[in-house]
């Protein structure tokens, strides 16, 4: 795999988090780090993109077809409303 060298700007309190990282010991240098971080982004993507396809796609197919088991906005507010006395 080849690798390619980049120049970025951070805010200041990225660029904070990115050397405490690296000097905590957790990572070797900010390369580490920001690899890290896109691997991780790249990987929430890949989740979220999965959970829309999926479940989300499913429910709206059985909303649209009618078929699917709601409950109001009422019931859910009066299910999980706080008593007081408990």
């Amino acid at each position: 795999m080849g690798s390619n060298q980049m120049s970025i700007t951070l805010p200041d309190s990225l660029a904070e988090a990115v050397r405490a990282r690296v000097a905590s010991g957790t990572y070797a240098d900010e390369s580490e780090v920001i690899r890290e971080g896109l691997r991780a982004l790249n990987e929430r993507e890949r989740a979220t993109e999965a959970w829309l396809k999926g479940p989300v796609v499913e429910a709206y197919d059985a909303w649209e077809a009618g078929t699917l088991e709601t409950v109001p906005l009422a019931d859910v507010r009066k299910e999980f409303a706080v008593d007081p006395g408990r």
